[in-house]
């Protein structure tokens, strides 16, 4: 029975998404996103509201023509039309694809404010191909789940209202009503895994299944069904282990957990910070090299510019940046900050407890690194303390203990940044001390 494409289905999506404020469709003006945009130029109630967009990601000599192409039909639809350009060239460990896809979705999520939606001309061959993708790819069940229907996006929401149409349906609507539409030639490229998928394999497929495009979606339902059960549990057991003041997650809660629990904890971590989800044999080896390490060791695993190591019982992921290197700087008298790194600053301001003001403007003040063996007496301690057993006493993790720059005044130590004051300079006096604060750029 042929299957039969009309303009109802998105109305009913349409009216059961909280009323959207204004809706964009992207337009690429390839047959599947005429067909959308045509059908949504049908729909009189939302027709006002609606602006095609075509996003030129120039990297083809036809980019321009098409967005012409785009322009011209959107005119005749009677629809509004914008063009966004992106660069969408790869970075390094991106693919074309990927660029490409990243660069649109970033340049059309700006476009979408609350209670705006965005619609995309997906449709089921093309879940069909993102479960096999995910599929040889050995995705788990978030990527066998594929393309949901719905989703939030920029302020708004994504809605891809063809995602249960047949491509067939979809030809079938664009040849009926005589639609003009323009043809990518890099789709016919065998380079690109997914066309290789479109144009070699899924024909072999439909000839020996030929409803394989609707089993292989139920199959990405079970599969999202199932992912919503194991997030609600991997949302819970990540709670409890995770300190959101420091972003670090607590090993010893971590450790608690069975075993086939700790990489959905992983997982969630990771999707917190805002990094891609990490492999599996990277989790494996941070289970076991750095999770599993003894509690005096400093094992570290890279990954995605970024470096996880532990520290007693915290295991941190840290952005991998060149080396801190302090200055011995000179703080000029009556300047409030002095820069003591390419990426920290050190300031003072009045208050009532800190170095006496009177020690501090007498004196000629250096800012110093480390070179080790320093020792300070704090307030209220009779003893001097060697800064390495302050900063264990602390918690402070080793990587950050070089970055901290020591204060002397008159070659006297006085201050281990904004952390400690010596003894032999502290003071309480209404605003007649002066306090530290040391701030890092942010990354």
């Amino acid at each position: 029975m042929t299957e039969l494409l009309s303009s109802h289905s998105i109305e009913s999506a349409l009216n059961q998404c909280n009323n959207p404020a204004h809706i964009y469709i992207g337009y690429s003006g390839g047959v599947d996103s005429h067909v959308l945009l045509h059908l949504c130029a049908s729909i009189t109630k939302f027709k006002d509201r609606i602006t095609a967009v075509y996003v030129h990601h120039g990297l083809q000599a036809e980019a321009e023509s098409w967005a012409r192409h785009c322009e011209k039909t959107a005119k005749i639809l009677g629809i509004d039309f914008i063009v966004l350009r992106v660069n969408a060239v790869a970075r390094q460990g991106e693919s074309p694809e990927e660029a490409a896809r990243n660069a649109r979705y970033l340049a059309l999520k700006s476009l979408i404010g609350v209670n705006d939606m965005l619609m995309v001309a997906q449709h089921r061959d093309d879940q069909l191909e993102t479960v096999l993708l995910q599929l040889l790819r050995g995705g788990g069940l978030r990527g066998l789940s594929a393309m949901p229907e719905i989703m939030a996006f920029g302020q708004g929401v994504m809605l891809r209202p063809l995602l249960n149409v047949s491509k067939l349906a979809i030809d079938n609507y664009a040849r009926v009503q005589g639609l003009s539409w323009v043809d990518d030639p890099s789709n016919q490229s065998h380079d690109y895994d997914r066309n290789f998928l479109r144009n070699a394999v899924l024909p072999l497929l439909k000839q020996r299944w030929p409803a394989c495009d609707k089993t292989v979606a139920r199959s990405a339902r079970h599969c999202a069904d199932a992912q919503l059960v194991i997030s609600a549990l991997a949302e819970e057991l990540f709670r409890r282990a995770f300190n959101a003041v420091d972003k670090t997650l607590c090993i010893s809660q971590l450790e608690s957990y069975e075993v086939t629990q700790q990489p959905l904890v992983i997982r969630q971590w990771f999707q917190a910070l805002n990094l891609k989800m990490p492999a599996q044999a990277f989790v494996e080896r941070l289970q076991s090299e750095v999770i599993s390490a003894r509690e005096d060791s400093d094992p570290a695993l890279s990954v995605q510019g970024y470096c996880v190591r532990r520290y007693r019982d915290k295991l941190y992921c840290l952005k991998q940046a060149v080396p801190e290197t302090l200055r011995d700087i000179i703080w000029p008298a009556g300047q409030a900050s002095i820069r003591v790194s390419d990426h920290q600053t050190l300031s003072c301001a009045p208050s009532s407890a800190g170095i006496d003001r009177e020690q501090w403007q007498d004196a000629s003040i250096v800012s110093k690194a480390r070179s080790g063996g320093e020792k300070i007496r704090l307030p209220g301690r009779k003893d001097h303390h060697a800064l390495k057993k302050l900063f264990q006493e602390a918690g402070i993790p080793p990587w950050e203990r070089e970055t901290i720059p020591l204060v002397y005044l008159d070659d006297k130590l006085a201050a281990v940044g904004d952390l400690w004051i010596s003894a032999d300079f502290y003071s309480e006096k209404m605003q007649g001390c002066i306090s530290l604060s040391l701030q890092r750029d942010e990354s």
